[in-house]
């Protein structure tokens, strides 16, 4: 049997981030193999995992990650038991890993990344959901993570010269974008992009309120009514927070462009909410 030193011990520790008894009784019953013993814990963190596995995992945070020159991003949402884990540095940084590794590789498998992740704080995680966002063009993608990261946001802007997306109002620009939707919490960008059922629904809602009253002032109240939901659910048409609403997302956008010599879209974005 091959001597167990402190120094092994240490190494271990640090390939597997496991406690100090863990790693001595691993190593013990490899007979101070150090790979052997790596494999031990593997197996025991996964084993940890799958018996945490069916455990709540109601808390946890949105990370993201943007690749270099800013044309690709992620935004994943990983869920753990309690706020006192989510809050944790250790994990937040795990949580940065995975989002940096989807961004490199969507197919990527994180499964042993996440159990020895378990095996390590205790308790259940889950990567619950992910979007990755890749600019075909010229564009950039911005993102945003709202303090105590509970909410996120992905934000894909096209523009005509790569060049514009170098300058300092333009990443401004984007920078107000993505606080805006944290803020506001659009649902789409545009009003071409909600759903034909959902207006029959607001439609009919609004009609429903107003029972009675003689056709044409149905139509200009139901009219006046989608205009408010539009106004609410979609990106461009919501007053700009930052403007205190004086001008639309639209105009802004327009306005900048104008400044920058350049023509700016929003094309999509995603907003991740823990637990929504």
């Amino acid at each position: 049997m091959a001597e167990i030193t402190a120094a092994t011990v240490a190494k271990l520790r640090e390939m597997t981030n496991a406690g100090l008894m863990e790693c001595k009784k691993a190593l013990t019953e490899s007979n101070g193999d150090i790979d052997a013993a790596v494999d031990i814990l593997r197996k025991k963190g996964a084993a940890s995992a799958a018996k945490k596995a069916s455990r709540d995992a109601k808390e946890g945070v949105i990370a993201q990650a943007i690749l270099p020159g800013s044309k690709v991003g992620v935004i994943v949402e990983i869920n753990c038991e309690t706020d006192f884990v989510a809050r944790n540095e250790s994990f937040r940084a795990f949580c940065d890993e995975v989002a940096t590794k989807i961004a490199q590789n969507p197919s990527v498998d994180l499964e042993s990344d996440r159990t020895a992740q378990v095996a390590k704080i205790g308790e259940n995680i889950k990567i619950s959901r992910f979007e990755r966002l890749a600019v075909d063009g010229a564009g950039h993608i911005g993102s945003y993570i709202h303090t105590g990261a509970k909410v996120g946001v992905l934000l894909e802007v096209g523009v005509k010269n790569q060049s514009v997306t170098e300058h300092t109002d333009f990443k401004q620009l984007v920078r107000d974008l993505t606080l805006q939707i944290a803020a506001a919490a659009p649902v789409c960008v545009s009003r071409e992009q909600v759903s034909p059922d959902l207006i029959a629904k607001e439609r009919e809602i609004a009609a429903e309120q107003v029972k009675g009253k003689p056709p044409q002032v149905v139509e200009g109240i139901v009219k006046g009514k989608l205009e408010k939901y539009y106004q609410t659910v979609c990106l461009v048409d919501q007053g700009f927070v930052k403007r205190n609403s004086e001008i639309t997302v639209r105009q802004h956008l327009e306005e900048e462009g104008k400044r920058l010599g350049d023509s700016i879209l929003v094309k999509r974005f995603i907003r991740f909410q823990v637990g929504s």
